[in-house]
């Protein structure tokens, strides 16, 4: 297990969290911990909860979504 750090609203509500390991991958999770997506540090690439490249470089804090928005 790696680092994880919370991200939170302005308002300090819990929005997710982001888990980096010792290679520099990161899982993203939402408020009920349900993995959002995934940096991919060796490729260099952002992917969401279904595998599919979103972004090239670390962007996995925006695919957390609000947490007025979480289902």
């Amino acid at each position: 297990m790696g680092d994880i750090v919370t991200i939170r609203e302005t308002n300090l509500q819990i929005r997710g969290t982001i888990e980096t390991d010792a290679e520099g991958n990161q899982i993203a999770r939402d408020f009920y911990h349900r993995i959002v997506g995934k940096y991919r540090a060796k490729q260099d690439v952002t992917t969401d909860f279904y595998g599919v490249i979103v972004a090239r470089g670390n962007v996995v804090a925006s695919l957390i979504p609000p947490f007025d928005q979480q289902h």
